[in-house]
């Protein structure tokens, strides 16, 4: 038996981090606190009921159940790449893995770029709904700042330093946060929801309020192109932040299976949590035109605020229970912000450790057993970024969305495509494996490529969004969503070559050679290291063919019986028929 050697193998496989620090109930509580779903419906499900061209109407229930269905194929395919290597890297390590070094950091790219954009959204949430809370206790002054531009950026600015510092202090604590957080904001969701529906079901709505129908749920009566594609551009938005789950595995318990469980089920509580308030949000507020009617387009910025005085009346009640809808918004963006800077710093981490970006973002604190530079990097870069788009146009905010959309299908559907790959020569070894391996992540991933595609050329109209006084926001003549999706990530293109020239090691595969399920062995003990082909090891050992064919470039082999370099493979053992080879776990 032989084994690559390279000096990257024990640096990537002991990164520094807080390994066991988060179990189970952690990792789904960050999972789901970092798609925000208080923020998510409050900014879309008024643009899901509008759809396209056609409304999708009392059909918004059905379009966010569609959207689940790629989300899961894409769990799916992060539980099982997660199983042959749990790395904080996630897409980036995985499809360098599956498909090359190129692909990798474009991969990895993809996630940096949508978590930075998406941090000016969510600062810009969690500065306004700031001064809405304080001024809720009778300040209407300080209510009054919510429209203030100015107000806004310092507020969205501490809170991105408030997440970055939390961040900072260590896993634990960002994950001991993340229960109040997220804890609040669900129950404000459902009681929402319940309320909502008592009055529908008891007759003390509105006149324009409607009974639940389960004809809501198929969408499939709908328009692909008109309707169904542009609400399931912003449907998939709501379901974005999984994964962060995923990208905490090594400072997670049992790696290579807890944070995969913790992906799919925070995709299946979010279905749930989705369905029951899209419901109760349509049949309460209708989806009319006018009023707080969800098709109004006065109301798409924030459903909430709008439907919120109506459903809750306007005495001291309702204040107090306004008051505490918007507080869950608040900790809903501020939750976001925080996890949104967690998968990005480990992100980062991984890629410099592989010496795909400058080694410094490397670097762990000693004390806290956090990403440093990774973490304050992704911090400052954020910053700069949401002062960069409000000094221009503060709409360019709401292109964010439709752009960051188009981002989450890059890297979701690059990673379904990679398992498929990745566990390519094994799919067929069972059914289980044919499915979870081989049709799920390809399904999801095909279905990401075509919201990608269908996204750029309707973002790209410019006609396509337009400001609150009907002007078109375009960038350069074309749509601004286009424009920003698509130059995020040609952005990462640029940066990919620049260090490709400086520091070549890791596009030469030296650092993060390719590999492939066929060469996984067993748990095989040498000596008293840690074994080959285990989650222990965190990189895989490869099988060395007899005549050194598959040895990647700038790699060595070794004996695995003697732990010694081999030059030419007359040196290797004689092959062992005992020995596990392919195939196995």
């Amino acid at each position: 038996m032989t084994s690559t050697n390279s000096s990257a193998t024990d640096e990537a496989g002991r990164k520094g981090l807080k390994s066991g620090a988060l179990g189970l109930v952690s990792g789904v509580v960050v999972g789901v606190a970092s798609t925000a779903p208080a923020y998510s419906l409050a900014a879309s499900l008024g643009f899901i009921v509008v759809g396209g061209t056609l409304a999708a109407g009392v059909k918004a229930p059905g379009i966010v159940l569609l959207a689940f269905i790629p989300m899961y194929f894409i769990a799916v395919a992060y539980q099982e790449l997660n199983k042959a290597e749990p790395d904080c890297g996630t897409t980036f390590t995985w499809a360098a893995r599956a498909f090359g070094p190129i692909t990798g950091w474009m991969g990895g790219w993809g996630i940096i770029i949508a978590d930075v954009i998406v941090m000016s959204n969510l600062a810009q949430i969690a500065g306004q709904y700031s001064y809405t809370f304080v001024g809720g206790f009778g300040l209407p002054g300080v209510a009054a700042l919510a429209n203030n531009n100015v107000a806004v950026t310092i507020a969205g600015l501490v809170w991105i330093a408030l997440m970055t510092w939390i961040c900072y202090r260590g896993i634990e604590v960002s994950a001991r946060l993340q229960y109040f957080l997220l804890g609040f904001e669900v129950v404000i969701l459902i009681f929402f929801a319940v309320f909502a529906l008592v009055k529908v079901y008891t007759g003390n709505a509105e006149p324009y309020s409607l009974i639940p129908q389960w004809s809501w749920f198929n969408p499939f009566t709908l328009d692909f192109g008109q309707t169904i594609a542009p609400a399931l551009l912003t449907a998939i938005f709501i379901y974005w932040g999984w994964d962060t789950a995923v990208s905490i595995n090594e400072e997670t318990k049992n790696p290579d299976k807890t944070p995969g469980r913790a992906a799919i089920i925070s995709t299946l509580l979010l279905l749930g949590t989705y369905a029951i308030v899209t419901v109760a949000t349509v049949a309460f507020a209708g989806v009319g035109t006018k009023g707080i009617g969800l098709a109004n387009p006065a109301n798409s910025g924030d459903v909430f605020s709008a439907i919120g005085p109506t459903l809750f009346g306007s005495g001291p009640i309702g204040a107090i229970l306004m008051t505490l809808l918007g507080f869950s918004i608040l900790t809903s963006a501020s939750a976001s912000t925080q996890t949104t800077i967690l998968p990005t710093a480990r992100t980062t981490l991984s890629m410099a450790v592989y010496k795909a970006i400058p080694e410094k973002f490397a670097r762990i604190h000693p004390r806290f057993l956090t990403p440093t530079w990774s973490t304050i990097g992704m911090g400052l870069v954020s910053a700069a970024f949401y002062l960069i788009f409000t000094a221009i146009n503060v709409t360019l905010l709401t292109a964010l969305i439709g752009s960051i959309g188009l981002m989450i299908a890059f890297y979701y559907g690059l990673t379904g495509f990679a398992c498929v790959w990745y566990y390519h020569r094994t799919l067929f070894t069972s059914f289980r494996h044919a499915i979870m391996r081989g049709l799920f992540p390809l399904l999801g991933g095909l279905m990401l490529l075509a919201v990608f595609i269908y996204g750029v050329i309707q973002f790209a109209r410019v006609d396509w969004l337009q400001d609150a006084n009907g002007k078109n926001v375009t960038i350069f003549g074309i749509g601004a969503e286009a424009v920003v999706g698509v130059g995020g990530i040609l952005i990462g293109v640029v940066l990919m070559i620049v260090w490709r020239i400086i520091r070549p090691d890791y596009f030469k595969g030296r650092t993060l050679p390719r590999q492939s399920d066929d060469i996984i062995l067993e748990p095989v003990l040498v000596g008293d290291e840690l074994p080959f082909g285990t989650a222990a090891a965190r990189i895989p050992a490869t099988v060395i063919a007899p005549d050194f064919s598959n040895l990647p470039e700038g790699q060595t082999a070794i004996n695995a019986e003697t732990l010694e370099e081999v030059d030419e493979p007359s040196d290797l053992p004689p092959a062992d028929p005992d020995l596990p080879r392919k195939g196995s776990e």
